[in-house]
């Protein structure tokens, strides 16, 4: 079993080909990534292009700026997460099935479910997609919600390895490390 706790991050797990940054009229794009190596299973990763916008300065258009959208998880759609979970994270022996435990110690979703509906799933975004569940369980204690458990199962290789480039820019974000067990 491993899990990603909370502390200062230094990854190990892949390293970037990267462009450097460049400014252009007092603003930054962000370095473009095109493909990534993955010390699981020793595979070139190929990520998809990001959206570009064009900036208009001066009534010129300039170069395409980069927007990339920050990996987050939500409980309900549109409403971010604010909390960081304990994640633990299991594989089968042969490789071709996991399940990854998300706790969240008072989350802020019952701060907000009042104002914007209830809760309808489990929802990792990030610049590739939506990875969902529906297995969320809610813990009371007094009557009172204290947390909730989620539950995100990866049937194949394919959804584990998205999965855990998912969970790489997510601990990156928030700042998680991962602790092998």
């Amino acid at each position: 079993m491993a899990s990603l706790q909370s502390l200062s991050f230094s990854s190990p797990v892949s390293y970037y080909h990267q462009q450097q940054p460049r400014t252009h009229s007092g603003f930054i794009s962000s370095p473009l990534h095109r493909s990534a190596s993955s010390t699981f299973h020793g595979q070139t990763l190929h990520l998809p292009h990001t959206q570009r916008a064009s900036l208009k300065v001066n009534g010129r258009t300039s170069r395409p700026v980069i927007m990339m959208v920050k990996p987050t998880i939500q409980f309900i759609q549109g409403t971010d997460e604010q909390t960081i979970p304990d994640v633990r994270l299991t594989k089968s022996r042969d490789g071709t099935n996991g399940v990854a435990t998300f706790r969240f110690e008072q989350p802020s979703v019952f701060d907000a479910s009042g104002d914007v509906g209830d809760i309808t799933g489990f929802y990792m975004i990030d610049e590739e997609g939506v990875l969902q569940s529906v297995d969320v369980n809610a813990k009371f204690v007094n009557g009172k919600p204290a947390g909730i458990e989620a539950k995100y199962i990866m049937r194949s290789p394919r959804e584990w390895d998205r999965f855990m480039r998912f969970m790489e820019r997510y601990s990156n974000q928030n700042g998680l490390q991962f602790i092998k067990k």
